[in-house]
């Protein structure tokens, strides 16, 4: 087994990054909603000239906000995991997820091998 301690300092800094980016989405999320309920339709995104807009870039930061959390998830598993001694072990097949891709993505659960069959 590798040293953990660079992908422990790799995965806080994510997670600083990820929870700064999920904060500001949120933000923009907020921003939206605020100014869609004051606006000339009354937040009515059906009869909004720019409802169908404002309707897309809501969804679009939404969709963005819920992989921010799911990225957070991963990074918190992987610390968990790196505390318990199984950081590189696949939390599929048991096998070894590999020095490249925990160097690539500090973040993996699985192997390239579990990865490719989930697709």
């Amino acid at each position: 087994m590798t040293d953990p301690g660079p992908a422990q300092l790799r995965l806080t800094a994510d997670r600083d990054e990820t929870l700064d980016r999920l904060a500001e989405l949120e933000r923009d999320f907020a921003a939206i909603v605020t100014s869609a309920s004051e606006g000339s339709a009354g937040g009515d995104d059906e009869h909004d000239p720019e409802g169908a807009t404002v309707a897309f870039e809501r969804q679009h930061i939404a969709a963005l906000a819920a992989q921010a959390r799911d990225h957070l998830a991963a990074i918190d598993a992987a610390v968990a995991k790196i505390d318990s001694g199984v950081y590189e072990i696949c939390d599929m097949c048991g096998g070894e997820i590999g020095e490249e891709r925990l160097a690539a993505r500090p973040s993996s659960l699985i192997c390239v091998r579990c990865a490719a069959r989930r697709r």
